[in-house]
């Protein structure tokens, strides 16, 4: 693909049309920004390094089982809200069925009490005052401000990004806020932790900060109704088809638009030429150049390597040379372990958070706070496994750094295998990484066999990750799933500059950024990132937006399932 650099731009000078589009990335931030620009006439080519589209939404196959490493709830997933609509558009969940739970996540403590956090607040009140009627009055408050945020969330904006907003626009977004002007205002200004400080019962003083599955001590209350607010009004289920199916089913509205995609493509460079982004260079040396360059991918491997640290300004220079550096700016990776069962499991619930003790916490090397999060995965995607078998997916936040202290090798590389360069395969990490690996695998399926007698015999597949795999797959900044943390210090500053620069860099132009590094957030924020990018390159071309529902299978189904209420189990009451 290549382009003719003289264009029309807002920015001056009489050039002709931009009409190509190189989109560096294949994640949902990439395929949603391919899909939109080929609905606004575009001709795009999507270059991704992997063998598979989705990025961080994947999954992959194990002896007979597809492990699912991703969603395990997708906003917007049901109507009557903005998130829903961009899913429709880019053909996520036509022809699905979407899957809902009523419980959104138990909170199990070392003593083998457990909260389940219901997301209906009527249901979740009764809960919570059968546990603690001494904590009755701070649930109310609690179950109130969710009863506002399940109407609050028909008015929330996705669809545009504030910054090309216009003054009616804003003043008509901000009114329709007002009814639940107290809710958000009271929420956004407390912190979940100091909020579940106030609770009398211990269990309830710590689950409340695990309602997500992991601890956020930077969350204000609000995400946390957020997103129970979503899952009580049926938008916050599971896909049938899982992660990987939801990007492929992203990457097939891409290629029904007419879109190109090159995998085993890896980007090394972007290629500029008096200051306009004019085509990438690629690890085997070849360019590709076009009109405009979309960087969905890694923000630091855009910002300083793709562009060797120029065109950043103060502003983001400080972001990228110093906050990013700083504890707590970017999300943290993910330690995983998959289990393939040979049997079924019925005890086994879809999602628990297990508060863990000292003992087991000391055998997860890089824990980033006492808990561990298990699934039962084939409750979510029963398609993805054999039948009568059982899928279990157990992670804890961690830390890349003490993973980093074992590894004695690259943490990518590139092989040409049949004249053909692969960017994703394995490497060699050295005897401490993989006893480490071995350490953390044996300590959690100890700690599941506890729980589920007969779970060890019944293993017939084993899977582990840390966040150098996650690295290696995708080459994310400290193998973070996510980028960018909201609610502090990096997520504010991104957002000031988004709103001031757009999605670009200041005196670069024909470039733009894209994907969860362009926003804060998960899947639907990294798919709204594809529609307000192309809204800016429209704005800039001096072009209307235009954007369709895809209508090539029927909308998506819902089904219910209910979680039971288990008693406490004997073996739950070790530390």
């Amino acid at each position: 693909m290549s382009g003719d650099r003289n264009r029309s731009r807002r920015d001056g000078g009489a050039r002709n049309p931009r009409e190509t589009m190189i989109i560096i990335g294949a994640g949902l931030g990439g395929l949603s920004t391919g899909c939109y620009a080929r609905m606004n006439g575009y001709r795009t080519r999507i270059l991704e390094m992997h063998e598979i589209p989705g990025g961080c939404c994947t999954a992959w196959e194990r002896g007979g089982f597809t492990l699912d490493a991703c969603v395990s709830w997708l906003l917007g997933s049901g109507p009557g809200n903005e998130m829903h609509r961009i899913w429709l558009e880019l053909g996520a969940l036509q022809g699905k069925e979407i899957r809902h739970f009523d419980v959104f996540n138990i909170v199990r403590g070392t003593d083998g009490r457990a909260v389940h956090f219901y997301s209906d607040p009527d249901r979740l009140e009764a809960h919570l005052i059968g546990i603690s009627p001494a904590d009755a009055r701070l649930v109310r408050k609690f179950c109130g401000q969710l009863r506002s945020f399940r109407k609050a969330l028909a008015v929330y904006p996705f669809l545009k990004p504030v910054g090309l907003m216009g003054r009616r626009e804003r003043w008509r977004m901000l009114a329709s806020f007002l009814p639940y002007f107290n809710a958000v205002r009271t929420t956004i200004t407390v912190l979940m932790t100091d909020f579940s400080a106030r609770f009398k019962d211990p269990l309830l003083r710590e689950a409340f900060n695990f309602i997500l599955y992991e601890k956020h001590p930077a969350f204000p209350v609000l995400p946390f109704h957020f997103q129970l607010a979503s899952h009580a009004n049926f938008s916050a289920g599971v896909p049938e088809g899982g992660s990987l199916g939801l990007a492929e089913s992203i990457e097939a509205r891409y290629r029904r638009l007419g879109g190109e995609i090159s995998y085993n493509t890896k980007v090394e460079s972007v290629i500029v030429e008096d200051d306009r982004a004019v085509g990438v260079r690629l690890s085997d040396g070849g360019e590709i150049r076009a009109d405009i360059v979309v960087s969905a991918c890694d923000g630091y491997t855009t910002t300083m390597k793709f562009l060797k640290g120029a065109y950043l300004g103060e502003d983001y220079r400080k972001l990228y040379t110093e906050t990013i550096h700083e504890p707590g700016m970017v999300f943290p990776g993910y330690f995983t372990l998959f289990l393939g069962l040979s049997r079924p499991f019925p005890d086994g619930d879809p999602c628990t958070t297990h508060l863990i003790g000292e003992t087991l916490a000391a055998e997860l090397t890089g824990i980033r706070h006492s808990s561990i999060n298990v699934q039962f995965r084939s409750r979510h995607y029963p398609e993805l496994s054999p039948d009568g078998t059982t899928v279990v997916y157990a992670t804890y936040f961690c830390d890349i750094a003490p993973w980093r202290a074992l590894d004695e090798g690259p943490e990518q590389v590139t092989r040409t295998r049949g004249g053909q360069e692969l960017h994703t395969l394995p490497v060699r990490h050295g005897r401490g990484y993989y006893a480490a690996k071995r350490r953390a695998r044996e300590a959690l399926v100890g700690f599941l066999e506890q729980r589920h007698p007969g779970l060890r015999d019944a293993i017939v597949v084993r899977d582990v990750s840390s966040p150098l795999t996650q690295v290696r797959y995708t080459g994310n900044y400290d193998g973070t799933v996510l980028g960018w943390q909201p609610f502090v210090e990096s997520g504010e500053k991104l957002e000031e500059l988004i709103k001031k620069h757009g999605p670009g860099l200041p005196g670069l132009r024909d470039f733009y950024q894209s994907g969860v590094w362009a926003t804060t957030g998960g899947l639907i924020r990294a798919a709204a990132a594809g529609r307000h990018v192309m809204q800016f390159v429209c704005r800039d071309d001096g072009k209307p937006f235009t954007a369709s529902v895809d209508l090539s299978a029927p909308p998506p189904t819902h089904r219910v399932i209910p979680v039971p209420v288990r008693p406490t189990a004997p073996t739950e009451r070790k530390p």
